[in-house]
């Protein structure tokens, strides 16, 4: 049997989408562990800072019956100057899977290519696609359904957002654009998506247009890890797309307010709506573990 890999959203189709949200469902109200996946192994490999994504994986692992292992990118060969293929090849003989953290997308492509085992995209530069198959359990959660609600996201045209004009292309859901023109998303993955689902998805230089009558008001961080650099031209460049009080009025009143994070209060989100009534971020946040485990069982099992 070929080895599956979450690479992106792409990789999975509608029905698997919705296998995996009720797995995850599944998973979260198990009482009894029947651990799926124990003796495995799942190789964790971070270029990256993380919280979220390594306690979920990590915690996941242990609560399928397996084990994961921490292997920071400065501390293992790859640091040295070993390729991705040679590394991909070797770990491959030891682990039963193996998740990547890393800035460039083409380094997941790579070590999906050569290795014998599956593998996970945590987060690439290009693509987030575990961050919005959670997102998806959490809206599922609490809108009773996934599919016939309108999604607004609000801010940078990055790996998140890439990811969303993913799985809208996959599952047609209606999904709402604002970004600056200069911070738009991948052409390649919009135009992809839009082929595969052409009403699905608009785009607006307005935030107040996109979240119009949303069900789901989303945002991320404006500056990225990497992009430091270019804090004071973002924080320019997003003027007026902050998720406030303001804006929020413009949705639906019984819309709920979803951001990944890490969150930088007071920039793209004010604390006044990321802990107001209509949040569901650490409800978002832990629905993290259960379709990480839900997506290793896919997987691994």
């Amino acid at each position: 049997m070929r080895k599956r890999d979450l690479t992106s959203i792409f990789d999975v189709t509608k029905t698997e989408i919705g296998d995996l949200l009720q797995e995850a469902v599944r998973l979260k109200q198990e009482k009894t562990p029947s651990f799926p996946l124990r003796g495995k192994t799942l190789a964790m490999i971070f270029e990256k800072s993380s919280t979220r994504t390594r306690v979920s994986f990590e915690v996941g692992m242990y609560q399928l019956g397996g084990m994961a292992l921490f292997l920071n990118s400065r501390d293992i060969q790859l640091s040295r100057g070993e390729t991705i293929q040679d590394t991909a090849r070797t770990i491959s003989r030891y682990v039963n899977g193996i998740m990547l953290r890393t800035f460039a997308h083409q380094n997941v492509a790579e070590l999906a290519q050569a290795a014998t085992v599956p593998v996970i995209n945590g987060l690439s530069d290009l693509s987030h696609p575990c961050q919005i198959l959670s997102d998806l359990l959490t809206v599922y959660e609490k809108k009773g359904d996934y599919r016939n609600l309108t999604y607004a996201y609000i801010g940078d045209g990055n790996n998140v957002l890439n990811s969303w004009i993913e799985a809208a292309g996959v599952l047609g859901i209606s999904l709402n654009i604002a970004t600056p023109p200069s911070h738009r998303p991948a052409h390649s993955i919009l135009n992809r998506a839009q082929e595969m689902s052409p009403r699905a998805i608009r785009v607006f230089d307005r935030p107040e247009d996109a979240v119009r009558d949303a069900d789901i008001v989303y945002t991320d961080v404006w500056v990225s890890m990497g992009q430091e650099d270019l804090r004071s031209q973002k924080l320019r460049d997003f003027t007026g797309f902050q998720i406030n009080e303001s804006l929020l009025g413009h949705a639906h009143r019984d819309a709920i307010v979803m951001h990944c994070l890490p969150a930088h209060r007071g920039e793209e989100i004010t604390s006044g709506v990321l802990d107001g009534g209509q949040s569901v971020v650490f409800d978002q946040a832990e629905n993290r573990l259960h379709m990480q485990k839900a997506i290793l069982t896919f997987l691994m099992k």
